[in-house]
């Protein structure tokens, strides 16, 4: 999967969140998961738990079946070039590799 076809699976993902008219903390509570990783979960930063499937479906009903089986799959870790640029980071990688 390269990053178009993540971005497309993620906003696909936020369309059903959006849909739903649930917030994150919502979709929490209804399946016991934390809003963090429920935020995760949608934007295919973290891999769905086959035991959770069903959690998140009951909460999201408009969740296809193609999309469940994709969150199920480890996410593809990608690299942003901007993200150098943000100071913390910045000062972090260069501590790091000037040593």
């Amino acid at each position: 999967m390269d990053s178009q076809s993540k971005h497309t699976i993620s906003s696909r993902l936020q369309a059903v969140k959006q849909k739903s008219g649930k917030s994150y903390n919502q979709i929490a509570e209804e399946t016991g998961l934390t809003n963090v990783y429920v935020a995760q979960l949608l934007k295919r930063q973290a891999q769905l738990k086959t035991e959770t499937a069903p959690k998140l479906r009951a909460a999201l009903p408009e969740l296809p079946e193609e999309l469940l089986h994709e969150m199920m799959k480890p996410p593809l870790r990608s690299y942003d070039p901007n993200l150098i640029q943000e100071p913390t980071v910045y000062r972090f990688f260069f501590l790091h590799n000037s040593c």
